[in-house]
């Protein structure tokens, strides 16, 4: 079974940075699009970046664009999500997600997901 595992979350204050890494347990997620979510009290689960399986394709939400980078690590079945300029709006529950396309993860779909970690950003 496929485990996606997340770390990095926090706490943080509004304009500072933090980095989120998933790593996944199954070689074969190398060849899968990557990306994450956010879930924010009260709302539902929303896109926020993506990479294909190459790693040369990278798409994000129109809220975190300029802010956000995410990148994978092929070798380490891992991928990265790098958060700078934090807004107190950016605390949710964050998910790594891997699917065979980066256009599903474009539409919230995902063949794996994990367990999300926590970012809080105070204003």
């Amino acid at each position: 079974q496929v485990q996606l595992v997340e770390s990095g979350g926090g706490l943080v204050q509004a304009g500072g940075s933090l980095s989120l890494s998933c790593a996944a347990s199954e070689r074969t997620i190398a060849r899968y699009a990557m990306g994450w979510f956010r879930q924010a009290p009260g709302k539902e689960r929303e896109f926020v970046a993506a990479i294909n399986w190459t790693g040369d394709n990278t798409f994000y939400a129109d809220s975190v664009k300029g802010r956000f980078t995410i990148s994978r690590d092929n070798a380490k079945i891992t991928v990265y999500l790098q958060m700078n300029s934090l807004k107190p709006e950016d605390t949710a529950v964050y998910y790594c997600a891997a699917a065979g396309s980066d256009r599903s993860l474009r539409r919230n779909g995902y063949d794996y997901l994990g367990q999300g970690t926590q970012v809080t950003v105070s204003s």
